[in-house]
């Protein structure tokens, strides 16, 4: 737990560096991946399929601008579970889980975000406990997660580009195409 807790120091510091102003939408992912891959390193399969979302939108985002656009468009990735869990059984996996709920609810109290998008189905239940606790109410938008199943990330993509188009263009004061 010790050497979990060092390595996801400088993934946190990362992360709170792409924290927006303007937070819009948040982001919640289950948990880091355990293959030590990370979003805002711009190495997962989450990071891939979200670039791709936006660059259905502006074609010009690059994989160089693109956490930039995301920060400026007034998004932010967290995760219900600090560690990863992706590694763990299913009886551990949905403990860790549930015992993640009381920091989420006080990084959603805290933020207190306009949307939320819980980006694994299987999490769907512990963030809008966590939100409930939070006293947030808003949109909740229910993703799959995009990295594994090409049906997923089809989903993930015709859900999710509705939102951003609207958000993205609305930002960045330009004409919707």
């Amino acid at each position: 737990m010790a050497g979990e807790q060092l390595q996801s120091a400088p993934r946190e510091r990362l992360r709170r560096h792409y924290r927006p102003a303007d937070l819009r939408i948040l982001f919640i992912g289950e948990s880091p991946p355990a293959s030590g891959r990370f979003f805002y390193q711009k190495d997962s399969g989450l990071y891939r399929a979200m670039r791709e979302a936006f660059q259905t939108i502006d074609p010009s985002i690059s994989d160089d601008s693109f956490l930039s656009v995301f920060q400026s468009s007034g998004c932010y990735l967290t995760d219900l579970c600090p560690s990863p869990v992706d590694h763990l059984d299913s009886q551990s996996r949905r403990a860790a889980c549930m015992g993640g709920e009381p920091a989420l609810r006080k990084v959603i109290g805290r933020l207190q975000p306009p949307m939320i998008a819980a980006l694994v189905r299987s999490i769907r239940g512990n963030v809008e406990r966590a939100a409930a606790r939070a006293h947030w109410t808003g949109p909740l938008i229910d993703l799959p997660y995009p990295g594994r199943w090409l049906r997923h990330r089809e989903v993930f993509l015709e859900t999710l580009v509705p939102q951003l188009r609207a958000l993205y263009w609305k930002n960045h004061d330009q004409h919707v195409p």
